[in-house]
C-alpha cells in the first residue's frame, strides 16, 4: 500500500471534479450539454469498462467471503436506513423516500472516484484488490437497487390514486427497469462472454472496447462537476436534519460495519497479515461518497431531488479527507504508543480550551436572554454546563495526569468522568423534553427529575468505576484510565443515551410537529398579552385626543415625528390611495421597551422553544455518541485495534471536547440579542445615521415591479382586510400586522403560489420600502411579529 501516490490520485480526481464545476458555473457547458455528458458516460463508457473487465476477470483469485461481507454490509445499511425512514417519513412520501435514501447510503461512486484511489493505492501491493470493485458494484445493483426501485413505484402507485393497476405490473415495471440499465445488461453479457471468449477479448474488437472504456475516468470525473453546480442553493433547513442522517450513514455507518462483517466472516485460509489488509479495505471501500446516479433516479421519480443532490456534493467532497486520513494511518510506519497517546491528549487539551472559550459566551447568552427560565432551555443550559466542567476537567487532567497525585488524579478524573458522562446523558433527556412537551401544553414531569437524572446517573456510574475498577498506571488517556470496566461503563451510558435519544426523535419527526409547535408557540405568546394589546375594528375606533404635550408619554414609544416619505417609484402610484393616519398614531420606530407591542414580540422571544436548533443539536451529538459507541465496541472486540482505531480515537477526542462549538453555533449567536443588535450598530457606524436615514438605493428591477404592482392594485385590500389597529400606548395606538397574516393573505388572493413564495414576495416589499418591521429590526418572516405599511 503506497500513501506516496494517493495525493496525486486525490488531486487528479478532485481537480476534474473541480474543471466540471467551473465549466458548469461560467456556463461554458450548458446544462443540456451536461447531460448529452452523461448520457455518453453512463450509455457507453461505463459499460464498456465493465464489459471489458468482466470478460479479463479471474474469479480464481476472489476471496468469496469478503466478497459476501460487502454485500452483507450494504444489504445491512440498506435495511437500516430503509425501516427507519418507513417508521419516520410522513405517509404521503414515505416510500418514495424509503427507497431513494437506502439506495442514497449503498451505492457508491465505485468506478468514477474509488477506482483511481483504490489504484493508487494498492496497485503495487495488492493488484487483485482492484477487481472487487467490478464485482461489488454491479450486484449491489442488480440486488439492491430493484428494491428501492420498488418502493418508489408503489409510492407512484399509490399517488395515482388508480389502484387499478395490478402488484405483478409493478413488479414488472421494476424488473424491466433494471434489466433495461446498460450497467447490468453489459455485467451481464460480460459474464457470459468471460465463458465464451476464455477470458480474451478478440483483437477486431479491443481496440474498440478499449477506447470507451479509457474514456470513462475523465469524462465521469467532469461530469460529476458539472452535476454538482447549484445543487447546494436546494438545501433548506428541512432538508438538514435528514442529510446529516444518510451522511452518517454513507461515511460513519457503512465504513465501520464493512470492516466488522469482514473481520467476522473471512476466515479463509490467507494469512493474518492478508487479513487485515483486506479488513482495511473494506474500510477504505465502505466511506466512498454517493454516486451521481442517485440523482438521476430522484429525477426520474420526481422525488427527493434536493436532499439527493445536496447529499451528493457533501459525501463527495467529505469522503476526500476521510480516505486521505485513513489511508495515511494505514501506511505510516509504526510510532511509539506513548507519543500517540501524548499528541491524543494535546488535541484534547488545546480543544477544550478554545471550547471553553466558546462555552463561556453560550451561557452567558442564554443567561442574559432569559432563556434559561423555560423548557427546554432549561436542559439545554444544564448540558452547556456539562461541556463546561467537560473542558475544565481536561484542561486539569492534562497537568495532574503527568504528576504522581493520587488524590489530585482521582478528584480531576472524577470531575472529569462525570461532567462528561452527563453530556452523554443530556441530549437523549432533552430529546425526551421535546416530546412531552409535544403531547402536553406544559412538562408534566418535574424538571428537577430531569436534572437529577442527567447528573445523578453519571455521578453513580463514576462512584461505581472509581470504587470498583482498577487504575491502570501505563496510560495517561482518560477515556481508558480505569480499563476494561471504564469501557464498558461508557459501553452501557452511551448506548442507553442513542435508545433514548434516537427514540425521542423519531417520536418528534412522526406528524408535523414543528409547524404545531410555532402555531401554539404563537398563540400561547400572544394570548399572555392579550388583555394589553387591544384590536379595534376601524369602523368602532374613536379616534383618541392625545394633548401634544402628552404624547411622547402617551405613546411611550415614538416622538410622532412627521411620516418618512416613500420612494419616489411608490409615491407616484400611492399618492391618493392610502387611508389617511390618525392623530396620535405611532409613524415613528418603536425605540422603548415600554411599548406594549414590543412586549408581546420580547415574550415571543423567550417564549421560543427554538425546537429545530434543539433537534439538531440533538441530533448531531447523537451522532459523535455513535462515533464513541463504536470506539468502545472495537476496544472491547478487538485485542489488537489497529491503526485505523486511531483515526476513531482523534474524531471520538474532538466530538467530546470541542462540543463547545456546536453549542455556540447553534445558540451563542443568538439572533435578537446578539445578531440584530450587533447588525444595527454596525450600520450606524458605518452610515453615521439612524437606519431609517439611509438614502433609498437603486432597487432590482423585480423588487420595483413587485412594489409598484403590489402598490397599485392591492395595497388598498390588503389594508382593509389584514391591517388592524392596536394599542402601543396608553392612548396611542398604530394600524399594523402580523407577518404571518400577510403570507396569508398573499397566497390566499393568488400573488403567491406557496409559503416560499409569500415569505420572497413580504421580502421584496420590505426591501423596496412599502412595510417595515415597527422596530425596523427584523426582516420579513411569516411569523407573530408586527409590521406596518409605510405612508
Amino acid at each position: 500500500m503506497s500513501i506516496d501516490k494517493l495525493f496525486p490520485a486525490l488531486l487528479e480526481c478532485f481537480g476534474i471534479i473541480l474543471c466540471g464545476y467551473i465549466a458548469g458555473r461560467a456556463n461554458i457547458i450548458t446544462s443540456t450539454q451536461a447531460k448529452g455528458l452523461g448520457n455518453f458516460v453512463s450509455k457507453f463508457a461505463l459499460p464498456a469498462l465493465l464489459f471489458k473487465n468482466m470478460v479479463l476477470l479471474d474469479f480464481g483469485n476472489v476471496i468469496w467471503p469478503f466478497l459476501w461481507s460487502i454485500l452483507i454490509a450494504k444489504v445491512s445499511v440498506f435495511a437500516l436506513v430503509c425501516v427507519l425512514t418507513l417508521i419516520v417519513a410522513s405517509p404521503d412520501s414515505r416510500y418514495s423516500k424509503a427507497g431513494l435514501f437506502s439506495i442514497f447510503a449503498t451505492q457508491s461512486n465505485d468506478f468514477a472516484l474509488g477506482y483511481p484511489i483504490v489504484e493508487a493505492l494498492y496497485q503495487s501491493t495488492y493488484p487483485e484488490y482492484l477487481q472487487y470493485i467490478y464485482l461489488v458494484a454491479p450486484v449491489s445493483l442488480m440486488l439492491l437497487n430493484p428494491i428501492g426501485f420498488a418502493f418508489c413505484e408503489i409510492q407512484k402507485w399509490k399517488n395515482q390514486g388508480n389502484h387499478q393497476q395490478s402488484k405483478l405490473l409493478i413488479v414488472g415495471l421494476v424488473v424491466l427497469k433494471v434489466l433495461k440499465n446498460p450497467i447490468v445488461f453489459m455485467v451481464v453479457i460480460g459474464i457470459i462472454a468471460h465463458f465464451v471468449l476464455h477470458q480474451t477479448i478478440p483483437a477486431f474488437m479491443a481496440e474498440f472496447v478499449d477506447g470507451l472504456a479509457n474514456s470513462f475516468g475523465g469524462a465521469a470525473l467532469f461530469y460529476l462537476g458539472l452535476s454538482m453546480v447549484g445543487q447546494l442553493r436546494k438545501l433548506t433547513r428541512s432538508t438538514v436534519v435528514t442529510l446529516i442522517l444518510l451522511i452518517t450513514a454513507k461515511l460513519l455507518l457503512m465504513p465501520l460495519i464493512c470492516k466488522d462483517m469482514v473481520d467476522l466472516l473471512d476466515n479463509s485460509n490467507t494469512s493474518a497479515f492478508n487479513h487485515s489488509s483486506l479488513s482495511n479495505y473494506a474500510f477504505l471501500y465502505g466511506g466512498f461518497p454517493t454516486a451521481p446516479s442517485v440523482a438521476i433516479y430522484a429525477v426520474y421519480y420526481n422525488a427527493e431531488l434536493e436532499v439527493v443532490t445536496s447529499g451528493m456534493v457533501i459525501s463527495t467532497f467529505l469522503s476526500a479527507p476521510i480516505m486521505y486520513v485513513s489511508a495515511w494511518l494505514l501506511t505510516m510506519r509504526w510510532m511509539d504508543p506513548q507519543l500517540l497517546m501524548n499528541s491524543l491528549q494535546n488535541v484534547s487539551f488545546n480543544i477544550s480550551i478554545v471550547s471553553l472559550i466558546a462555552l463561556v459566551w453560550t451561557i452567558a447568552v442564554m443567561f442574559l436572554s432569559k432563556k434559561f427560565k423555560r423548557i427546554p432551555h432549561m436542559f439545554t443550559v444544564n448540558l452547556f454546563l456539562a461541556q463546561f466542567l467537560t473542558c475544565i476537567g481536561m484542561i486539569l487532567w492534562n497537568f495532574v495526569v503527568k504528576e504522581d497525585n493520587f488524590i489530585g488524579q482521582t478528584l480531576t478524573f472524577t470531575l472529569l468522568c462525570t461532567s462528561l458522562y452527563s453530556t452523554y446523558v443530556w441530549p437523549g433527556l432533552i430529546a425526551l423534553s421535546l416530546v412531552l412537551v409535544k403531547s402536553f401544553e406544559d412538562l408534566k414531569v418535574s424538571p428537577g427529575m430531569f436534572v437529577i437524572a442527567g447528573w445523578g446517573i453519571p455521578a453513580s456510574v463514576t462512584a461505581v468505576l472509581l470504587i470498583s475498577g482498577e487504575k491502570m498506571s501505563d496510560t495517561i488517556d482518560s477515556s481508558y484510565f480505569y480499563g476494561k470496566p471504564q469501557i464498558i461503563c461508557t459501553t452501557v451510558v452511551v448506548s442507553l443515551s442513542i435508545l433514548l435519544g434516537g427514540g425521542s426523535l423519531v417520536c418528534l419527526s412522526r406528524g408535523s410537529w414543528a409547524h404545531n409547535d410555532q402555531i401554539q408557540e404563537g398563540n400561547s405568546s400572544f394570548g399572555t398579552v392579550e388583555d394589553l394589546v387591544t384590536e379595534v375594528e376601524p369602523e368602532n375606533q374613536t379616534e383618541p385626543v392625545t394633548p401634544p404635550g402628552d404624547l411622547n408619554r402617551a405613546c411611550l414609544i415614538c416622538d410622532c415625528a412627521p411620516p418618512q416619505p416613500m420612494p419616489d417609484m411608490i409615491i407616484s402610484t400611492n399618492m391618493n390611495n392610502t387611508p389617511n393616519t390618525l392623530t396620535g398614531q405611532c409613524e415613528n420606530r418603536c425605540e422603548s421597551t415600554d411599548c406594549l407591542l414590543v412586549q408581546v414580540e420580547e415574550l415571543q422571544q423567550v417564549a421560543d422553544r427554538q425546537v429545530a436548533r434543539h433537534v439538531l443539536l440533538c441530533l448531531l451529538l447523537t451522532v459523535s455518541l455513535l462515533a464513541n459507541l463504536s470506539s468502545c465496541l472495537w476496544l472491547l472486540f478487538n485485542r489488537i485495534p489497529g491503526r485505523l482505531y486511531l483515526e476513531l480515537q482523534f474524531f471520538c477526542a474532538v466530538a467530546n471536547y470541542g462540543q463547545g462549538f456546536l453549542s455556540f453555533a447553534l445558540f451563542g449567536l443568538d439572533k435578537h440579542f446578539i445578531i440584530l443588535p450587533f447588525k444595527k450598530r454596525l450600520l450606524r457606524l458605518w452610515y453615521g445615521k439612524r437606519q431609517d436615514e439611509q438614502p433609498q438605493t437603486d432597487l432590482p428591477e423585480e423588487i420595483r415591479m413587485t412594489c409598484t404592482q403590489f402598490t397599485k392594485y392591492h395595497k388598498d385590500q390588503c389594508f382593509r382586510d389584514i391591517v388592524k389597529k392596536r394599542r402601543c400606548g396608553m392612548r396611542t395606538m398604530v394600524d399594523c400586522f402580523l407577518g404571518c397574516e400577510l403570507v396569508e393573505w398573499l397566497q390566499q388572493v393568488g400573488l403567491a403560489q406557496d409559503h416560499g413564495e409569500a415569505v420572497l414576495y413580504g421580502t421584496r416589499l420590505q426591501q423596496g420600502g412599502v412595510l417595515q418591521h415597527i422596530k425596523q429590526e427584523y426582516d420579513f418572516q411569516d411569523s407573530q411579529l408586527y409590521y406596518r405599511f409605510m405612508t
